[in-house]
């Protein structure tokens, strides 16, 4: 049993090496963290475009004008600091996969999520606990820290690695459109089931916070009040986890991470 564990680590190490070697490994904005990025930009847009558009064609856009307007007025203002970021740090580039849209739809659920090009969708049981736009601004430079960080990407290149291993390598990684198909349904299925996407990991999760509460303080939000909220959002859970902490770290690692994170943010950005 061991030795077939060990040999599968071997050979997943390879494989990785391999890929990397091919041009497939990239670097996350801001954190600098290497990833596997075996699917283009093009086609991780293209799937998710689909699987998104599908989405908001049965999704009830809410009819909270007041709430839609912040949710877009946050977003935007998020987007802009960001892309501002990326043109001062040499990834003017990047700015081209995306095309951001902020919509709130009536969902109960204290929820939100993103799609790769800066698909952002809230939902308005998340809303009902927010008090203001700095709060707002903590889920909203989440979301578009996973956009920014292309983790859905990296997330699909490890599925097709998986399930696919070295056939990918034989293949060669313009040959896998079909992989990447079949692959998207689960990344992104949002048609099948409202809203639910494949968990990012925690890794992702930790990273996401990191480079969200940077966004914040980019686009003049203030950063400090996601202890707050992340406090907040774990006490208001007496009968069951809200969706967007149900497959995310522990609040008390969430908040001790975010309170580490803080000081070091603060005084550089």
């Amino acid at each position: 049993m061991k030795r077939n564990y060990l040999g599968a680590l071997v050979l997943g190490l390879v494989l990785l090496c391999g890929l990397c070697g091919l041009s497939s490994c990239g670097s996350v904005a801001v954190t600098g963290r290497k990833q596997l990025l075996l699917v283009s930009d093009q086609e991780i847009l293209t799937s998710s475009l689909t699987q998104y558009k599908e989405y908001m064609k049965s999704a009830p856009i809410s009819t909270k004008k007041t709430q839609s307007d912040m949710v877009s007025r946050v977003g935007k203002r998020l987007a802009n600091a960001t892309e501002s970021y990326l043109k001062n740090n040499g990834l003017s580039a990047e700015i081209q996969n995306f095309a951001w849209e902020f919509s709130l739809v009536k969902d109960n659920q204290v929820n939100a999520f993103c799609m790769p090009g800066g698909k952002i969708v809230v939902y308005e049981g998340l809303m009902n606990i927010i008090s203001s736009e700095d709060e707002l601004a903590v889920v909203i430079g989440h979301e578009v820290a996973h956009a920014v960080a292309k983790h859905s990407n990296e997330r699909m290149s490890q599925q097709i690695l998986a399930q696919y291993g070295a056939q990918i390598l034989s293949q060669g990684l313009s040959q896998k459109s079909a992989a990447v198909q079949q692959i998207a349904g689960s990344v992104f299925g949002l048609g099948a089931q409202y809203g639910v996407m494949l968990p990012f990991s925690r890794k992702h999760e930790y990273e996401a916070d990191y480079m969200g509460l940077i966004f914040m303080r980019m686009a003049g939000y203030n950063p400090d009040v996601a202890v707050n909220f992340w406090e907040k959002m774990s006490s208001g859970s007496t009968q069951k986890v809200p969706e967007l902490l149900s497959t995310h770290p522990s609040d008390a690692n969430r908040i001790q991470k975010i309170k580490e994170s803080l000081p070091g943010i603060k005084s550089k950005y």
